[in-house]
C-alpha cells in the first residue's frame, strides 16, 4: 500500500511526499539502513511501542507495518489487518488532548513521540532530521489535526 499527499510548494513546482510499506523481507534491514547512525537507535522500536501503550488504552501489542517515505524519512504503525476503517482512540494525558484517528495515523503520532524524545535525550541532528521528515508528511495526512493535537 503507498499513500501519496500533494505538498504546498512554490507555485510553478508539486512536490508528492508518499509512504511506501516496506516489504517484508527487507525488514529486518529498516532500523539499521534508517536510523543505524543514531546512538541507541536499537531502543526506538520499544519505545514506539511503549509510546502506543500510555496514548492508547485499547493498544494490546500486534504486528506492524514499516513504512518508508520518499523524503528519506521512514516510521511505522500498527497493521490495519485488512480493517482500514478502524478508528483508533488515543489520548495524550500530558496535554489532556485526545483524538481518533487511523492506524497508520496512531502509528505516526507514536513515532513522532519517541522520535523527539529521542532526539532530546541523544542531542542527534539525524534523529531531529528523521523527526522533522515525518512530521513534514503528517502534515498533509487526513488525520494531521488528529495527530498534531496529540503531540502538541
Amino acid at each position: 500500500m503507498n499513500t501519496h499527499f500533494e505538498l504546498s510548494a512554490p507555485p510553478s513546482h508539486s512536490t508528492t511526499l508518499s509512504a511506501s510499506v516496506v516489504p517484508g523481507n527487507q525488514r529486518s534491514r529498516f532500523w539499521p539502513q534508517h536510523f543505524g547512525s543514531i546512538p541507541q537507535w536499537p531502543i526506538l522500536e520499544a519505545h514506539v511501542f511503549g509510546w502506543m501503550d500510555r496514548l492508547c488504552a485499547d493498544y494490546h501489542g500486534g504486528s506492524w507495518e514499516f513504512y518508508t517515505l520518499n523524503n528519506g524519512g521512514a516510521f511505522m504503525a500498527p497493521d490495519a489487518d485488512d480493517d482500514t476503517d478502524k478508528k483508533w482512540r488515543l489520548f495524550n494525558s500530558m496535554n489532556g488532548n485526545g483524538a481518533e484517528m487511523s492506524a497508520e495515523a496512531a502509528g505516526i503520532t507514536a513515532c513522532l513521540m519517541a522520535y523527539s524524545h529521542h532526539a532530546c535525550r541523544t542531542e542527534s541532528e539525524a534523529m531531529t532530521d528523521h523527526f522533522y521528515r515525518l512530521r513534514e508528511y503528517a502534515l498533509h495526512h487526513p488525520d494531521s489535526r488528529a495527530i498534531f493535537a496529540l503531540i502538541d
